[in-house]
């Protein structure tokens, strides 16, 4: 009996540890998960356009795995969330327009 709970909690850390979000290796800072995110997905759309690519692949073989890609791109962009602004508004945005004649 005790074995049986000792292997049914191994099982659920396992599973919870499993099921942690891609961002769990960052430091707390919020830059470093976001660049965590940023090379996980650049990683993965480099892998989408190789298989894209590759014409020597059939198509009903690399699609699932594409569309697998895509859909994990996307979950890592909303978990990360949309990215905050760096630079302020730069002057030539609030000055007047140049009419040539």
């Amino acid at each position: 009996m005790r074995m049986r709970r000792i292997v049914f909690l191994c099982g659920v850390l396992a599973l919870g540890f499993m099921a942690t979000p891609a961002l769990a290796d960052c430091d707390g800072t919020p830059a470093q998960c976001f660049w965590h995110a940023h090379r996980a997905i650049y990683h993965m759309q480099n892998h989408i356009a190789y298989l894209e690519a590759n014409p020597n692949v059939d198509d009903a073989d690399k699609g699932p795995v594409i569309d697998h890609l895509h859909h994990k791109v996307l979950r890592i962009r909303a978990e990360v969330g949309p990215r905050w602004p760096h630079w302020p508004t730069p002057c030539c945005y609030s000055r007047e327009p140049i009419h040539i004649r």
